[in-house]
Formats: C-alpha cells, structure tokens, sequence
C-alpha cells in the first residue's frame, strides 16, 4: 500500500494458494518436449536442404565436365564424389546441350527421410 508521503508500507503477506503449486514444473514439463520437437525439425529441414544443394553441386560439376569433353565415366566419379552418400546419377544430351540429374535420400530416420534432386545443363565447350 503507497501512503501520502510516497513510501510503500508493508502490507500483510498474500497468501500462496495451495492449488497453484508445481504449475512452473509442469509447464516446463510440456514446453521442454515441445522446444525440442522444433528444434529436431528445424535441424531435420537443414539436412534437407544442406542434401539438397549438394546435389545441385554435383550435377553442375557433372555438366561442366562433360561440357568440357571428360568422359561419362569422369563426369559420373565427379559428381558422385560432390554428391550426398548413396546419390544416383543420370546423364543425358540432346545434340550440345549435356543434362545431369543427381537425385540422393536426405538424412533422417526413414519415416523422414525424403528423395531431393537437382538438375543442371551446360552446352559444349568449343575446342
């Protein structure tokens, strides 16, 4: 209570109600799960994205190598050492234009786990 003067007088204490307590436990007790569902698919997104970029990398080295004349063979290896673990690669031209495709699993359980790829094409360097 503020009296005339200004200063704050001590009133009697409140009384803490006996049906409030545990209720700062049990509300962390559900946002601490909450905050880490989220978190796990925030991290889940990444690595989708992170697999996803990885195969555009590895298609555009796909396409400048055969672009420059390397073989299928060295354009594959190329594109598979860029690429995520266990990416399939497949190559096609269409008279100087050269295709790659690179398509891998994203990490995460298999329930999760989605298939993202990415293409890119390059003409023929001139020699």
């Amino acid at each position: 209570m503020l009296r005339c003067d200004g200063v704050a007088e001590a009133g009697p204490p409140r009384a803490v109600r006996r049906g409030d307590r545990g209720f700062v436990t049990a509300e962390a007790a559900l946002a601490v799960p909450a905050i880490v569902a989220v978190l796990a698919m925030l991290l889940w997104g990444v690595g989708v994205g992170l697999a996803r970029q990885e195969c555009a990398d590895a298609a555009r080295g796909g396409a400048r190598a055969l672009a420059r004349g390397e073989t299928p063979e060295a354009a594959r290896e190329l594109a598979l050492a860029i690429a995520p673990r266990g990416a399939e690669v497949e190559f096609s031209h269409d008279g100087e234009l050269h295709r790659v495709v690179v398509a891998a699993r994203s990490p995460g359980p298999d329930g999760l786990a989605l298939t993202v790829a990415a293409r890119a094409s390059a003409h023929v360097e001139p020699t």
